[in-house]
Parts: C-alpha cells; sequence; structure tokens
C-alpha cells in the first residue's frame, strides 16, 4: 500500500455540488478515484486535467469527503499539481449554456475564456 498524506483541506477544498457530482459520474466509470492535475499546455499556460484512476500514486495527497447521498469519494492530487492548486476550491456549476467543473484558482494570474487553462 502507498504511503499516502492526507490533504489538509486548506491546501484544496471541493464544494458539495462538486463531492455529489464526483459520486454519480463514480457509477459509471472503471476509476474509483477522482484524479485533479495540472498539465502544462493550454491557451493560457497550463490546464486543468480531471480523470478516473484506480489508484494513487506515492506522491498523491488524497481528500475524502462523503457526498449527500452517502458514497465516500476519494480526490488525489499529485504534489507538483498542488503546487498551483494550494488554496483552490473545485465546483460543479450547472448552466443554460452547459455543466462543467470550475477551479476557483488565487494562484492563477490569468484564465483562458472557457475556464480549463490559466497562467501564473
Amino acid at each position: 500500500m502507498n504511503d499516502i498524506q492526507p490533504l489538509k483541506t486548506s491546501d484544496f477544498d471541493l464544494t458539495p455540488a462538486a463531492v455529489d457530482r464526483i459520486a454519480t459520474l463514480m457509477e459509471s466509470e472503471d476509476g474509483s478515484i477522482f484524479r485533479v492535475a495540472v498539465l502544462g499546455g493550454g491557451c493560457s499556460g497550463f490546464q486543468y486535467e480531471f480523470r478516473f484512476d484506480q489508484a494513487t500514486n506515492d506522491d498523491d495527497l488524497v481528500l475524502n469527503r462523503k457526498a449527500s447521498s452517502g458514497v465516500d469519494v476519494q480526490i488525489a492530487i499529485d504534489s507538483m499539481s498542488l503546487e498551483f492548486l494550494s488554496g483552490s476550491q473545485l465546483d460543479f456549476v450547472q448552466e443554460l449554456i452547459g455543466s462543467y467543473f470550475q477551479v476557483s484558482n488565487p494562484n492563477a494570474t490569468a484564465s483562458c475564456g472557457c475556464g480549463t487553462s490559466f497562467a501564473i
């Protein structure tokens, strides 16, 4: 088993809407861990990535949350991505134009119009 460091809520947080949406998506996904990552690229320099994984990695920090349905949700963020996400919050937004995950990142100095990439 990996030595997983628990993620402090002050490092990264999720709204109840994000936790509930992840729990719903888990019903149809193969992975049991929701991964949030920061990748190079995107129109503003960095981009957010959301995906499901089967296991955590040695450098992952993990946040455990419970959805309103009672389902346990596990979120993993690698240590390098957490440097860019420190103090951020993940939300799930539903609007007329669509539904999407949105990161409120206090470290970002700029972001693109679609909200999936940012600059520091």
